[in-house]
């Protein structure tokens, strides 16, 4: 006799309301002080707008501090710099601060520092520990943001609204549609970054330059070093005379929107240093005196939601042929896909679909449809949950990509607030003016 599958109980709901007080009121309000965010509340605040900007943890600029992820990808396509103007300032800003080691590993409390200053110079109002976590609309307009923060529950209103929030949290409150990771629902693991001390530099480069980070991965499966067969080991960066950023390890199944899955993931990628740190001292030259300094106190996430908008960037545009009437900025990452499954077969996938890459001088175009999300009048979406499909998202997720989206949507959402249009009513030919005098990188308009 076959059993039928027992019915879940529904969660019990209880009823609540309360008054709370409009404590701020803005031209534009940007959810997230991630790369995504920051460029928009800078660049909208350059354009005249009123703007503030919430953010849930302790600083600005998400995975890059928070997250302790060790170096920025591309800025350039080999001949031209696709982040131009807001990006390019931040890193020669960064550079003459003496906030790079070399030329793209980030000395993470000079990048914080560098991100609080260019908003109070732009004159951008910001507050940390203050979290999102409700919308009130009015047909297909956002009028206000509730907020939970130490002082307890408040409201901001304002006229526009940026989504830079990496998850798309914003945009999903005010009943925006997504996608989610592959057609099964998996996404890629994440990463809980981290900071080692009392590493050899000269020895680890040595004479022959640094071999790769999983050469002598395989022996130490056979040795039982480390629990799981990840072949991906994106490995350490240099950070400091001693010190490396460590990219290592994957929390596998992780959801970057379910507090649950989190923490089973933070747990996990605390575990895994030791591991690693055994992998590194005992197999590799130069970290035989390698020492934990901390686990990131923000998880890397590499892709949660897509938020769908009007037009879905997809990986037939991943060619240097995409150009748009409405082309905002153009980039050129590879397709990253990290592993799916701690196996070789996961990680030759990998290797096969990270080979995809442009060639130099060669990129593609991001349109501006990309960043207005479908039934929302008022808001724009910045940074790795735009609208676009899952492989091209493993190539604009990363931050000199979220510049160019949260320097384009900044600029455009001044621009609505001062005419009292659309996202959609805003002159693009305007914007891309205005775009290019701020610096970016547009050949084709």
């Amino acid at each position: 006799m076959k059993t039928l599958p027992k019915k879940k109980t529904p969660a019990k709901k209880i009823r609540y309301a309360k008054s709370i007080p409009v404590k701020y009121k803005a031209d534009v309000l940007v959810v997230g002080g991630g790369p995504a965010g920051v460029a928009a509340a800078v660049c909208a605040a350059r354009q005249g707008a009123k703007v503030r900007l919430i953010e849930t943890g302790t600083c600005l600029g998400g995975l890059g501090t928070a997250g302790l992820v060790p170096a920025f990808m591309q800025f350039t396509d080999g001949v031209n710099f696709l982040a131009g103007g807001f990006g390019k300032e931040l890193v020669d800003r960064l550079k003459a601060d003496g906030g790079l080691w070399g030329e793209s590993s980030i000395k993470v409390e000079a990048l914080k520092r560098l991100y609080e200053r260019m908003l109070d110079e732009a004159g951008v109002a910001f507050t940390y520990h203050t979290q999102l976590i409700d919308v009130v609309k009015r047909g297909h307009r956002i009028t206000t943001a509730v907020c939970a923060a130490k002082s307890g529950l408040h409201a901001i209103e304002a006229e526009a609204f940026i989504d830079g929030t990496g998850d798309g949290d914003l945009c999903v409150l005010g009943g925006a549609r997504y996608a989610k990771g592959d057609a099964q629902g998996d996404m890629m693991p994440g990463t809980l970054c981290s900071l080692w001390g009392g590493i050899d530099w000269q020895t680890v480069w040595g004479p022959e330059g640094v071999h790769p980070w999983n050469a002598k991965i395989e022996q130490a499966f056979k040795d039982g070093v480390l629990s799981l067969e990840d072949r991906h080991l994106p490995g350490m960066w240099r950070v400091g005379e001693k010190l490396g950023g460590g990219n290592i390890g994957h929390t596998f199944g992780v959801d970057g929107t379910d507090e649950a899955s989190l923490t089973k993931a933070y747990v996990w990628g605390r575990k895994s240093h030791l591991e690693y740190e055994r992998y590194f001292k005992e197999y590799l030259r130069g970290f035989e005196n390698m020492e934990l300094v901390t686990s990131a106190p923000l998880m890397g996430i590499r892709e949660t939601r897509r938020i769908r908008c009007d037009y879905e960037l997809n990986v037939e545009d991943f060619n240097p042929a995409s150009t748009f009437a409405d082309e905002i900025g153009r980039y050129s990452y590879p397709i990253d896909i990290h592993i799916a499954k701690p196996d070789k077969a996961s990680y030759d996938q990998f290797v096969k679909d990270f080979s995809k890459r442009l060639g130099k001088g060669e990129s593609y175009g991001i349109p501006y449809r990309s960043l207005t999300p479908r039934g929302l009048d008022n808001v724009w979406v910045a940074g790795r949950c735009i609208g676009v499909d899952r492989e091209m998202q493993a190539s604009i997720r990363v931050m000199p990509c979220c510049y160019i989206t949260g320097q384009a949507v900044g600029i455009a959402a001044a621009m609505a607030v001062a005419k009292g249009v659309t996202s959609r009513e805003v002159n693009v030919k305007a914007l891309q003016r205005r775009l290019k005098k701020a610096g970016a990188f547009l050949p084709n308009a």
